[in-house]
């Protein structure tokens, strides 16, 4: 039931994700769930599966919002390859760890969105550098709020 459960956890932070920036129009007001579902999800897979699941999310990201469709799908598949790779490095039962993790997965995200297609943030440097800190800042306490409720529901 917990292996089932965490999927189910996962699946509605990607729904969340969805229904807040889609459905409700919060767009960039809502924080990035799906970065952090890739992260979460990543460190129960391994590398190869991690990837395949950021591909997966890129793709059904890039069909919602499709001028980001092969950036987005290529970053998640990064993002999900590597963060596979730390599950070998740190346990999950630190908060600090998933809380610095989090952060700086989301700012990856963003910094390689931004590396991948140039255009996406007309800012430039200065949104790599001021504001995608604090949103990374605001998935990572999304992100550990949204564990530590599963956590105490499983």
């Amino acid at each position: 039931m917990t292996r089932w459960g965490f999927w189910v956890f996962i699946l509605v932070l990607v729904v969340l994700h969805f229904i807040l920036r889609i459905g409700l129009g919060y767009a960039q007001l809502a924080p990035d769930l799906l970065v952090v579902a890739v992260l979460l999800a990543a460190r129960e897979l391994r590398a190869g599966f991690g990837a395949g699941f950021g591909l997966a999310l890129g793709v059904l990201d890039g069909s919602v919002v499709p001028f980001n469709l092969g950036a987005s799908a290529l970053v998640l598949t990064v993002l999900g390859f590597f963060g596979a790779r730390t599950r070998e490095l740190f346990s999950n039962d630190n908060y600090v760890f998933l809380a610095l993790y989090l952060f700086l997965g989301k700012w990856l995200y963003d910094i390689l969105l931004y590396l991948v297609t140039g255009k996406l943030f007309h800012a430039g440097a200065s949104y790599v550098l001021l504001i995608s800190p604090l949103a990374a800042l605001y998935a990572a306490a999304a992100g550990l709020v949204a564990l530590a409720v599963y956590r105490a529901f499983s």
